[in-house]
């Protein structure tokens, strides 16, 4: 996403994607046909230019095909029952369908986060170890933020995008806690433990409900939360929402102004010098940076491995890649200096910890998403282990 004067454009990439669209290359010139899965072959663009091609004499464009799959009947499966699309279409839109009823204060949310969230958040939401910030003080005054750009200054503060300031709807963040929260133990919440964490959000972001402060006793439920009004939500242009918001876009898409580029005829695909002219675009000035630390090497040869232990900093990689979830409680990780946790542990074999480790087990990633050799990365275990008698 980028910027246009004040708001932010969703991007045609992501828009195609969503819009279910149908695209293909341009390559001999053959006559594409325009497709979309919302309207017929030849009477609706898709927002890219995207097109198919007919076959013809066994090829499409420069591709050959299988003629005999042609008019094949596709087995589309059948009729979904209607418990099977109740247990799959879950989404939360910020209308209020798929919504639950439920209900949570502050205090509570802010109890739930201290035992599951804070190690990977930070107090307060202001991040660490690897995971974002959920809030970096009032969104409304954060929102204003991102009309900032370091173009002219480089060193001038830049936009701050946290869920205050950034998300447009309240919704997204609702759906998300519910389906991917906490972090390995995901869809372990209950609804009200969501509308507490929600509330313990909105709270730490200074946004208000009616013009009421969310304080510690402050109770959120379903119908308050459809009256969340999000610092940022007129911030993003074309309009996508509603029964037009697929027209919306193709209209906004139609016109090159809209995201930037020079005057052009709509029909026509610009494929150099898109940009306004009056862009402005920094170059690297003095020839470039001549004062390299260390010296800058013509040598051609490979470095030499060094073996593990020479210039491993165990503690640092510790902190840097096992700590976010080692650390503290709550991460369903043995916890560095939990002297029964590592014992239950380590009754299955060191050799097959150490495997787990570096293979990956249940919601760790293999080598806990470091990069390490496998020998650095015992040592990252035996650390632990050591840390833990």
């Amino acid at each position: 996403m980028f910027k246009l004067n004040t708001k932010l454009i969703v991007t045609a990439s992501v828009v195609t994607a969503s819009a279910l669209f149908t695209a293909g290359c341009m390559d001999d010139g053959a006559t594409p046909v325009i497709t979309s899965q919302v309207a017929s072959a030849t009477s609706v663009a898709s927002i890219d230019g995207g097109v198919m091609y007919p076959v013809v004499n066994g090829k499409t464009s420069a591709y050959k095909v299988n003629t005999q799959s042609q008019g094949m009947k596709i087995n589309n499966g059948r009729v979904p029952t209607a418990n099977e699309l109740a247990a799959w279409d879950t989404d939360v839109m910020h209308g209020g369908i798929g919504l639950p009823e439920g209900s949570g204060s502050v205090e509570e949310g802010e109890e739930i986060y201290e035992a599951q969230c804070v190690m990977c958040h930070g107090d307060f939401g202001s991040g660490g170890g690897g995971y974002p910030a959920l809030s970096k003080g009032n969104a409304a005054q954060l929102q204003k933020t991102l009309t900032n750009n370091r173009w002219k200054d480089p060193e001038a503060d830049g936009p701050t995008r946290v869920f205050g300031s950034y998300w447009p709807v309240a919704s997204t963040m609702w759906w998300y806690i519910r389906d991917g929260m906490p972090h390995t133990k995901s869809k372990t919440l209950s609804n009200d433990e969501v509308y507490a964490l929600a509330a313990y959000m909105l709270n730490i972001n200074e946004i208000e409900i009616d013009g009421e402060e969310l304080d510690d006793e402050y109770v959120l439920n379903r119908e308050k939360f459809l009256k969340i009004k999000m610092p940022n939500r007129d911030g993003f242009e074309p309009n996508i929402d509603g029964v037009n918001g697929l027209e919306n876009v193709r209209a906004y898409y139609k016109n090159p102004k809209n995201f930037g580029a020079k005057k052009v005829k709509v029909s026509e695909r610009c494929m150099t010098e898109c940009q306004k002219k009056s862009a402005i675009v920094t170059r690297i000035k003095n020839g470039g940076i001549s004062d390299f630390l260390p010296p800058m090497s013509v040598s051609r040869d490979l470095p030499q491995k060094e073996s593990y232990d020479q210039g491993f900093n165990t503690l640092k990689s510790y902190q840097d890649n096992c700590m976010p979830c080692h650390g503290a409680e709550g991460m369903g990780a043995p916890v560095t200096g939990d002297k029964d946790g590592w014992v239950e542990v380590l009754a299955k074999g060191l050799d097959t910890v150490y495997k787990n480790g570096i293979d990956g087990i249940n919601g760790m990633p293999a080598k806990g998403g470091a990069s390490t050799s496998d020998a650095e990365f015992k040592l990252l275990v035996d650390y632990m282990i050591e840390e833990s008698k």
